[in-house]
């Protein structure tokens, strides 16, 4: 990202070169968090004619943990970036000419949803839906609209980029008052980007877990080891979850069937470590025990599955009540209907009395407290 111009009259932190050093961080962080934005998008909102992987197993925990690093990242070099232009964004007059207003109106664009993305995506990871639109769609969108404004203005500004991207010897010889405090506010800046990531990362990467004290999940603490994002009680299955009646029905083109917890059990069992890795940027292996999805489909008499399956929780309410699992994961040896978590019987919290759990897709689409599995084709 640009800067509007470097006068001589300039401090260090609001010169051009100042600006741009920023602006290549955050747009590298803005570049990544789309790419990795993109890839969840399509794991909760499948296309039919593009298969998603299943290895390594790890994939989204990777991508969906780089998403949320970067974006926190992202938030302090977001403030430095404005400081570095700040007052020029409040500049008079403010429009001069047809181009200049283009200029301008791109800028604030992008200076406006970045903002919002930032602002939205930070209370997205402690659940915290405070504003009127739908978080995904309008997050989702936003990324587009924030990555076109960026290459507008990466357009319009690369003059200035190449100018100062390669200073000039001749340049190098600032007073030493202005170097220093440039490299100091540069240094303050890495400073702050360092804590935000050193302090919530952990939540994701092992090697900080313990330096986690500001994200609102840390590895190991929930019931049986593992965090969650949505209790039984939450859901309201609290009663439906652990009645004695309950029944996993796999329905087929030719007909269904019942499955009791006990059905379930005496199938052969299947012992796996798998992470489960949420939207919010959380994860962590944990061994799930529990049939094989394919065992279990074949106990029901139905052919292989060669579209979506539709799965259906006992939670009645919520966007991922019911999602569809993609052939591919359902016919991953990997793929679970698990009963067991960490040695024991599943937490009510974590889906009793079965969930799924798969490889390489986010937690929201693990579904909990399972009801039926449909098998379209």
């Amino acid at each position: 990202m640009g800067a509007a111009h470097d006068a001589a009259s300039d401090p260090p932190v609001k010169a051009a070169r100042t600006t741009v050093v920023i602006g290549r961080l955050l747009g590298a962080a803005f570049l990544i968090c789309f790419a990795t934005g993109v890839y969840s998008h399509l794991l909760q909102s499948p296309l039919p004619w593009l298969p998603m992987p299943t290895r390594p197993v790890e994939l989204y925990r990777v991508t969906q943990g780089l998403h949320v690093i970067t974006g926190t990242a992202a938030v302090p070099l977001l403030l430095a970036k404005l400081w570095t232009v700040y007052p020029r964004l409040f500049a008079w007059p403010p429009v001069r000419s047809v181009p200049h207003f283009l200029e301008r109106a791109s800028i604030a664009v992008l200076v406006g949803v970045s903002l919002v993305e930032v602002t939205i995506g930070l209370m997205n990871l402690v659940q915290w839906y405070a504003f009127p639109f739908p978080f995904r769609a309008t997050h989702f969108a936003l990324a587009w609209v924030l990555i076109g404004a960026l290459a507008i203005h990466l357009g319009v500004k690369l003059p200035v980029i190449a100018k100062v991207w390669r200073r000039p010897e001749g340049d190098r010889a600032d007073a030493a008052g202005r170097f220093v405090s440039r490299r100091g506010f540069l240094a303050a800046v890495g400073a702050a980007v360092a804590s935000a990531v050193a302090l919530t990362a952990g939540q994701t990467v092992p090697a900080l877990a313990p330096l986690n004290v500001l994200a609102p999940r840390r590895m190991g603490v929930g019931p049986q080891g593992l965090p969650i994002n949505r209790t039984a009680a939450q859901a309201g299955v609290t009663e439906t979850a652990v009645a004695p009646d309950w029944v996993l029905t796999v329905a087929t083109p030719s007909g269904s069937r019942d499955f009791t917890l006990d059905d379930l059990r005496a199938l052969p069992q299947a012992e796996e470590v798998l992470p489960i890795a949420c939207v919010e940027g959380w994860s962590q292996s944990a061994t799930w025990r529990g049939v094989r999805l394919v065992d279990l489909l074949a106990a029901a008499d139905a052919a292989e599955p060669t579209a979506p399956l539709r799965i259906e929780s006992l939670q009645e309410r919520g966007a991922f009540a019911r999602t569809e699992m993609p052939p591919q994961y359902a016919r991953d040896p990997l793929t679970l209907v698990a009963l067991e978590l960490n040695g024991g019987t599943l937490d009510l919290d974590h889906g009793f009395p079965a969930r799924v759990i798969a490889p390489g897709r986010p937690g929201v689409m693990q579904t909990k407290w399972l009801r039926r599995i449909e098998v379209t084709a």
